[in-house]
């Protein structure tokens, strides 16, 4: 590497190399941030560099499946052939120059195959367990910044938070997660399931209980009955982070895109509906509830449906129905309802 490129590395190099090929058997108390992560700043590596940056390259491409020779920190003909494969794989310009767009997408890959060595866990375990599977999942993302608390092995509101991150950010998919019954089914219950009387439900935001709201059944009216109509016609659209078509939703982009088949127009943002609606003391039937999932303040949105149903864009299986009483995820994380008036 010529003399006037400045390498930006991390600490602790030889406890990084180690952790970042077997970032699961290192104990958490010396496992390296996210922030201690060599950061790519303004320069181009290629043919003939060599340094700590170029080591840390070839340990992710070796972890990749891309690099198979000795990791020494030297751009050599091997390390440029990986290059290639994997900006081939990726569909991204085919140089053999690593810049920042290059390192950026390797480093994204590398935390997707983290996450899959952890399906089993993360797919196991929800909102309260505590065990060996949490402590697992909490390292791994500790490692790569997600996580920022002990790795005490409880599955709380931090834990939480982190695995909504990696769900928006689109570095896993998971097969179950969060609520266990499949939207079209519950949808069917929706139709057989008379009117609840003095439902109540507890508003949460961080895990304390503020305050108990009753949630009222009403007659739908035209207008309502024109919005869940539409919006129940979605469910199966798969999630995709900043959809707001029927190709793929996020969740306030499908909301708005709900609103505007009936000529509504609303904004675009969770935050936004937030402040745009009108606050109601209980849901009815058509109304917006909002819940606090992976940051402070309002984070995800759904339409009312009655008894306790609600239709939303979910990050793990995208448009389905989904039940606040019954799923202690969504139970906890509510914080109210409003309605576009």
């Amino acid at each position: 590497m010529q003399a006037k490129t400045v390498e930006k590395v991390i600490k602790r190099s030889l406890l990084y190399s180690m952790a970042l090929t077997q970032p699961l058997a290192i104990n958490h108390v010396v496992a390296s941030p996210a922030e201690e992560i060599p950061m790519f700043e303004d320069q181009d590596l290629q043919y003939g560099d060599h340094g700590e940056l170029i080591r840390h390259v070839q340990l992710k491409l070796k972890k990749l499946g891309y690099y198979r020779d000795a990791v020494d920190g030297v751009y050599g003909l091997y390390t440029e052939q990986a290059v290639r494969q994997f900006q081939s794989s990726e569909t991204i310009s085919i140089n053999s120059v690593i810049d920042e767009s290059t390192f950026n997408t390797l480093l994204n890959s590398e935390k997707k195959e983290a996450f899959k060595e952890i399906n089993v866990e993360l797919n196991a375990i929800s909102f309260g367990d505590t065990g060996e599977a949490v402590v697992k999942v909490q390292e791994t993302l500790y490692f790569y910044g997600y996580y920022r608390g002990s790795i005490d092995g409880i599955y709380g509101p931090l834990t939480d938070s982190a695995i909504e991150q990696i769900i928006d950010e689109q570095l896993f998919s998971f097969t179950e997660h969060l609520e266990q019954a499949n939207g079209e089914q519950i949808k069917e219950q929706i139709e057989q399931t008379p009117p609840l009387k003095n439902q109540t439900l507890d508003e949460t935001s961080t895990g304390e209980v503020e305050d108990t709201q009753t949630i009222k059944q009403v007659d739908i009216s035209m207008n309502n009955d024109s919005i869940i109509s539409a919006a129940t016609s979605f469910i199966g659209t798969p999630y995709v982070w900043g959809g707001s078509s029927p190709g793929g939703f996020d969740c306030s982009g499908f909301i708005q895109y709900v609103y505007g088949t009936q000529n509504v127009t609303i904004p675009r943002t969770v935050n936004e509906i937030w402040n745009f609606s009108t606050s109601v003391s209980s849901p009815s039937v058509g109304d917006l509830v909002f819940f606090e999932t992976y940051q402070p303040g309002p984070s995800h949105l759904g339409i009312y449906l009655g008894a306790g149903n609600f239709v939303h864009a979910g990050s793990s299986r995208g448009v389905e129905i989904s039940n606040l009483n019954d799923n202690a995820y969504w139970n906890t994380r509510y914080i109210g309802a409003k309605r576009v008036q």
